[in-house]
């Protein structure tokens, strides 16, 4: 699958832009807050609906407007897919697939694949569960439709408990309907569980092997599914922690809590691990991230490089460069030194420089 443009409208720092994209390797390069990180959001967006960096909409409208849109066109299996996508300051956001619109935005994910690997992923392996928990369920809602399903439902149900929770003390009589709740919040949470241990352990045989590559060691990674509830105890746990519920006015236990661990050769890489391994760890579950969309959808996802390199030793750099070569690939970075010295194709380069982009063509 394939980008071909993508154009924009008041989208952060971007007036009007609009890009026509190589099917390999495309670069952005310029000095930092050009708007670089802003033209692959604006690509995950438009795969995704959503930010990688959890923005909200208006957040994202260019200052003194009310809306912002992308225009993107994506390839898939021969098939061009054009997306509008229309940002508002005040309201949700509307998509179109080839100018039909969605009833629910959501019906965008699973068209497109897209790997989001920014500098912040470097510490995922020590940074909250939030995070891990947020690589999850990114990934499987771009793989599972099920997932997706289940995933919102579930959440909009913990929403809905959470208000009831907190409402009780001004309307204790609708103490009861809480077990109508808890009931749903089972049978979603119970498919979240199943399908997110199914993942890891798809996910284990792959990262281990990408990681000892990248090591050149005979370490043993292991992610581990640290979750809060079992299948089989999780109605049980819920009805264990109602009291305790009542008294925080919150859900305390599902998925919204599970975790995921790390372990080389056992030991925890969290807790115990270097900064050096902790990144080579974050680095091998990207790379994994490819590799399970290639086996799960026969074809390569669209992958998305913010500014990567420069956190990277040449070792790691050389093995990252070497993998990506058959995927299309749109890179940040503040200049070219890493990619001529790693004498790496480029295909198509751009200059970034105050919300301008420019086809770059070196004299």
């Amino acid at each position: 699958m394939k980008i071909k443009s993508i154009e924009l409208e008041n989208y952060r720092n971007y007036d009007s832009a609009l890009i026509e994209f190589d099917d390999n390797t495309n670069i952005f390069f310029g000095d930092n807050a050009q708007g670089k990180t802003n033209i692959l959001e604006a690509v995950f967006m438009a795969g995704t609906t959503k930010s990688h960096k959890g923005s909200r909409d208006s957040e994202i409208v260019m200052f003194g407007n009310q809306d912002a849109y992308i225009r993107a066109v994506f390839s898939k299996n021969d098939v061009d897919y054009k997306v509008n996508m229309q940002l508002r300051s005040s309201r949700r956001k509307s998509v179109s697939i080839n100018g039909e619109a969605l009833k629910k935005t959501t019906q965008l994910f699973g068209l497109i694949n897209i790997v989001f690997f920014s500098p912040e992923d470097l510490s995922i392996i020590k940074n909250g569960p939030s995070e891990r928990r947020r690589f999850m369920d990114l990934e499987l809602c771009q793989l599972d439709k099920a997932y997706l399903y289940n995933l919102t439902n579930y959440n909009k149900i913990v929403n809905q408990r959470n208000k009831l929770l907190k409402s009780m003390d001004k309307k204790y009589d609708i103490r009861d309907t809480i077990d109508v709740w808890d009931e749903q919040l089972v049978f979603y949470g119970t498919e979240i569980i199943k399908r997110r241990r199914a993942f890891i352990e798809e996910l284990n045989p792959v990262i281990d092997d990408i990681h000892k590559k990248l090591t050149g060691k005979s370490d043993i990674l292991k992610v581990i599914y640290d979750c809060d509830s079992n299948e089989e105890d999780y109605s049980q746990r819920i009805s264990y922690s109602k009291e305790k519920d009542l008294k925080y006015k919150t859900t305390s236990v599902g998925p919204h809590r599970d975790d995921l661990k790390f372990a080389i050769n056992d030991v925890d890489c969290r807790r115990f691990g270097s900064q050096g391994q902790q990144r080579t760890v974050a680095l091998s579950l990207k790379l994994s991230e490819i590799e399970l969309v290639k086996k799960s959808v026969n074809d390569t996802p669209i992958l998305l490089l913010d500014d990567v390199l420069s956190e990277l030793d040449s070792n790691r750099q050389n093995y990252l460069l070497s993998s990506i070569k058959e995927i299309q690939t749109l890179i940040t970075c503040t200049g070219l030194d890493d990619f001529i010295k790693n004498r790496f194709t480029i295909n198509k380069c751009f200059k970034v420089n105050e919300g301008i982009i420019n086809v770059y063509r070196k004299a």
